[in-house]
């Protein structure tokens, strides 16, 4: 089997800059890899996804309910697996996926109650594990920024970009609920926990990665 390397945090933590940063390392090592982004909005899987956060099923995530809304994203990655990246897996291939199954234990079980978290993320990793039989990572890399940081980073994203918030982003209360709720499950599944602030500043792009290449370097040593 592969290897499965899976970037995780809650909107506006920086994701998709240090997903490019890696992958654009790699190439330049010459370590070859398959990049995979989700949900994939592009492809026929997504409409759901696109639906419920363009607000068509409500104008709160809370709208759908944490089982409901996880389905959505997990037919999309079940897609992406038998249409794409499963030969390539099993042939021991590497996979960088921005986001995966880990994506529903944060926005989704942040849905719950504390008390009912545990139970969701037990459900969660058995539809899509095991009932889905979808592969688990080998690496977990939780990058963990402070709401308000977040906050300022995202509205910086849609000037820069002209881009408007979807509904998981327009909502302060959720964006704290979803990061208490990636702390659970960061500590439950024993995920790498990527600490993007020092106090009251932001640590630089090029520290955060090189934190992040040490634990992927160490991932690919092992047999």
């Amino acid at each position: 089997m592969g290897k499965l390397i899976v970037f995780e945090g809650t909107d506006g933590s920086g994701k998709s800059t240090q997903f490019r940063i890696l992958t654009e390392r790699l190439d330049r090592e010459g370590i070859d890899y398959t990049r995979l982004v989700f949900p994939q909005y592009s492809e026929p899987s997504s409409a759901l996804i696109r639906m419920y956060l363009g607000g068509e099923f409500g104008g709160k995530p809370s709208d759908v309910n944490a089982y409901a809304a996880s389905t959505f994203f997990a037919v999309d990655r079940y897609a992406s697996y038998k249409k794409i990246w499963k030969p390539i897996y099993d042939r021991g291939g590497l996979i960088i996926s921005d986001r995966y199954t880990t994506s529903n234990a944060v926005h989704q079980a942040s849905k719950e109650p504390p008390e009912a978290r545990a139970a969701f993320l037990d459900w969660l990793y058995d539809l899509e594990f095991n009932k889905m039989e979808l592969p688990k990572p080998d690496l977990v890399l939780y990058l963990d920024m402070p709401v308000e940081m977040t906050r300022q980073l995202m509205h910086e994203r849609e000037e820069a970009t002209g881009t408007h918030a979807d509904i998981h982003e327009q909502d302060i209360e959720y964006l704290q609920q979803c990061k208490e709720a990636a702390e659970f499950a960061a500590a439950h599944y024993g995920w790498i926990r990527i600490r993007c602030a020092q106090g009251n500043s932001l640590r630089t792009v090029r520290d955060i990665h090189e934190e992040i290449f040490s634990y992927v370097k160490k991932c690919l040593e092992e047999a």
